[in-house]
């Protein structure tokens, strides 16, 4: 599947659950059904998937988690803040470079209008 195909997809799916369910709910509410619509769909989801860092000598094997990973082709970080902000952007683009995953959507299901709160980010 082609990665506009699947980003169309999760900002579809993420703007139908904001409709129904309005902002003002925990990040993981949102994650939840996020992740029953992408399944339904038939989409391969990993969902709060640890990732290893290594750093010099150091190998963790929990050094960061991916709220949810996408056909292995897309990163998915929601939020529920009043605003991004420049750590939260960064994240995103930590997240993808450590994971050498190109394509990622930052999405703040706390936004009055949904669209205004989703950003996609390709490398």
């Amino acid at each position: 599947m082609l990665i506009n195909e699947i980003t169309e997809k999760v900002i579809g799916f993420s703007i139908d659950i904001h409709r129904s369910l309005g902002p003002g709910l925990l990040e993981s509410a949102y994650e939840e059904c996020l992740t029953y619509e992408l399944k339904n769909a038939g989409f391969k989801i990993e969902r709060q998937k640890p990732m290893p860092l290594l750093y010099k000598d150091i190998k963790m094997d929990f050094g960061y988690r991916i709220d949810l990973l996408v056909e292995n082709q897309v990163i998915v970080e929601l939020k529920t803040v009043e605003s991004f902000s420049k750590v939260h952007e960064a994240q995103i683009l930590t997240y993808m470079k450590l994971s050498k995953v190109s394509t990622g959507l930052l999405i703040n299901f706390n936004s009055v209008i949904l669209k205004n709160g989703i950003r996609r980010f390709r490398f």
